[in-house]
């Protein structure tokens, strides 16, 4: 069984950085899509970013693209999310995703789904 947990959140003011970790425990991420979401009060879950199996393919929601950068390191059964120039729209609880099948979407049909992260822009 595959248990994702999410770190590295917290308050940034705008402009500023984060990296959110999503680490597996019991289960390596070697055959494993990884999809990033956030959901902000009031509005629905939205699929930011994703990461294929193998980490040759990415793909980015225009939200978020050219400021966010996807990575995997299945040795450490991680993956991050680089968070750059950080804006107060993109305030929200973010959550990390698995999929067994392997394939980048930014769909919500992830199987496994850690349990979410506080991310806060504001000055």
């Amino acid at each position: 069984q595959l248990h994702l947990v999410e770190s590295g959140g917290g308050l940034v003011q705008p402009g500023g950085s984060l990296r959110l970790s999503c680490q597996s425990f019991g289960v390596t991420l070697d055959d494993y899509a990884i999809g990033w979401f956030r959901q902000a009060p009031g509005k629905e879950r939205e699929g930011i970013s994703c990461i294929s199996a193998s980490g040759f393919t990415t793909n980015y929601a225009d939200s978020v693209r050219g400021r966010f950068t996807i990575s995997k390191d299945n040795a450490k059964s991680t993956a991050y999310l680089q968070m750059n120039s950080l804006k107060s729209e993109d305030t929200a609880e973010y959550y990390c995703a698995a999929d067994a099948l392997g394939y980048c979407s930014l769909s919500a049909m992830y199987d496994y789904w850690g349990q979410g992260i506080q991310v806060t822009v504001s000055s």
